[in-house]
């Protein structure tokens, strides 16, 4: 199942500027989300001048957007509303800059 953003929207309750999924494929328990990313992402205008980087806990909030897609296009989690509770030794290995096309597996 390939969802575009307008259905992922009807499956999320996030919206801009806080979406930050463009397009989630659903193969059976497995979802690849991707996420394009601009120099006009608003977060961008302080982190960090003239060095333009993807905050880490956003690139983290992507990855819990993809599963969150995943999981509440399950019938039994349609109504849910997604929460992180914990996330234990997670680890950047390099930075997300404009023109970046983040692709993530979950």
């Amino acid at each position: 199942m390939d969802l575009d953003n307008r259905m992922i929207q009807r499956i999320l309750p996030h919206r801009f500027p806080f979406l930050l999924v463009d397009r989630v494929t659903i193969e059976e328990m497995t979802a690849v989300g991707i996420k394009n990313v601009t120099i006009n992402e608003w977060f961008f205008q302080g982190h960090f001048p003239g060095l333009p980087t993807m905050p880490g806990v956003l690139i983290i909030e992507a990855m819990a957007q993809v599963g969150a897609t995943m999981m509440m296009n399950l019938d039994e989690y349609h109504d849910c509303v997604p929460y992180f509770t914990t996330i234990d030794r997670v680890k950047i290995r390099k930075p997300v800059v404009p023109g970046d096309q983040l692709i993530i597996k979950v």
